[in-house]
């Protein structure tokens, strides 16, 4: 294959689309604690989606000590035109992978963690029942943290669903990504009315628990659009909002079609409040997993204050969100 020759001197070839602005660079990692935390990802290991998706908040995350832990492999069933993580026929299992990630945890001290995972649409349940070993092995020995289960949407199972809710994360977790019209064209193998199905099967089963979603923008949607969407998540009840940059992994990945300035997240931000959203992290760099703990704090004190779930606050009377119970045991070490 020929490769074109630049002349010295010469400008180089502009990349197709807009350019990335100021407000999206950060500083490469590379503290202390982001040090550690890498070397003990490695000694355990565990995957994180910080690494895999490339997210550019894994300096200021890793350094504070916080991380999201994904599991069932890095290998994932689909190809979706936005992620970064690998995908291909999975042919990783690890049963002892809960235990692990529980010690783990345990060992660092976190009081909040989220946990992800690859969609593994080669299983008959899509991983549920791995996913609720682990957030039992959590709560188990890390009994003061706080686990927030960011799922993929198991092909719409209802029963896996139910598995995962019957563990008790504190909070349930499914990103929508984009708007209807572009997930043929972004979301290979999603369907935007399976993601809303398992929000509304969520409230049904577990009636306490505290959801989210998230949305990444600049793929094509419009304002319209964009704006529905987020109606549509808070009619299914959804709890927490996430809006952020979608950037680039690589030039064989989708296009950057738009970068929103942060005066348009701060308005997005507005509206999605607005809507009803007991909380809306939005801005340029915001990932589902960025300020977690924060964001859950900020969700649960305003659902709280309203008197329990439910659009408008008509849901009172309910329970606070499930939350790590104490060991029955002191844990094995």
């Amino acid at each position: 294959m020929s490769l074109p020759v630049i002349q010295p001197g010469a400008e180089a070839p502009r990349p197709l689309g807009p350019r990335k602005p100021e407000w999206l660079k950060v500083r490469a990692p590379g503290g202390p604690n982001y040090m550690r935390l890498r070397r003990l990802m490695r000694q355990w290991n565990l995957h994180s989606v910080c690494e895999e998706a490339h997210c550019p908040n894994i300096g200021e995350c890793w350094e504070d000590a916080t991380a999201t832990f994904m599991i069932l492999g890095d290998v994932c069933t689909r190809n979706c035109g936005y992620c970064a993580i690998a995908h291909g026929r999975p042919v990783w299992e690890d049963r002892e992978e809960p235990e692990r990630i529980g010690r783990a945890i345990a060992d660092l001290g976190l009081e909040y963690v989220v946990i992800t995972s690859v969609n593994r649409d080669d299983l008959a349940d899509g991983g549920a029942a791995h996913w609720a070993a682990t957030i039992r092995a959590v709560r188990r020995l890390a009994p003061a943290c706080r686990v927030e289960a960011l799922i993929p949407d198991f092909q719409g199972l209802a029963s896996a669903l139910a598995t995962v809710i019957d563990a008790a994360p504190a909070i349930l977790n499914h990103n929508t990504e984009t708007v209807p019209r572009l997930y043929k064209l972004a979301r290979h193998g999603g369907r935007y009315d399976r993601t809303l199905e398992l929000f509304r099967r969520a409230r049904a089963t577990a009636p306490s628990l505290v959801t989210k979603s998230g949305i990444i923008l600049g793929l094509g949607e419009t304002l319209e659009e964009l704006v529905d969407t987020m109606r549509d998540l808070r009619a299914a009840d959804v709890n927490i909002l996430t809006l952020g940059q979608y950037l680039r992994p690589s030039a064989a990945h989708l296009p950057v079609v738009k970068y929103y300035r942060p005066d348009e997240f701060a308005e997005l931000g507005e509206i999605g409040r607005s809507l009803g959203f007991a909380h809306v992290e939005s801005g340029p760099l915001v990932r589902s997993s960025y300020h977690a703990k924060k964001q859950a704090a900020t969700a649960i004190a305003a659902v709280e204050a309203v008197g329990g779930l439910g659009a408008g606050g008509d849901r009172g009377g309910r329970s606070s969100p499930p939350t790590c119970e104490p060991a029955l045991a002191p844990p094995q070490r």
